[in-house]
């Protein structure tokens, strides 16, 4: 089980939270001079990395919020949350 930290709920089993995807990836700043084609990969093209990586995760069980949370992809370890604006450091694969 994972224990993610919601900064408003406190710690909270991983089951409570809605996995919400990769958080190093920005959404195109001007989407209408944005090709079908990079549209396509910016939907569905994403590295799987291995280790550390900064994700979105949803408390859906709980205050509905959407946090922050660098989590090692080979171990599972939580290493930190915080609400969206959080810096919780470089992604170490990258």
């Amino acid at each position: 089980m994972l224990l993610i930290t919601c900064p408003w709920c406190g710690p909270r089993a991983h089951i409570e939270f809605t996995y919400g995807g990769d958080a190093t990836v920005d959404r195109p700043a001007d989407p209408d001079a944005v090709s079908a084609e990079e549209w396509l990969d910016h939907v569905y093209i994403r590295d799987n990395p291995r280790g550390p990586h900064n994700e979105w995760w949803q408390h859906t069980s709980g205050c509905r919020s959407w946090i922050k949370v660098k989590r090692d992809t080979w171990t599972h370890r939580v290493h930190g949350s915080g609400p969206p604006g959080s810096d919780l450091g470089e992604d170490e694969h990258r």
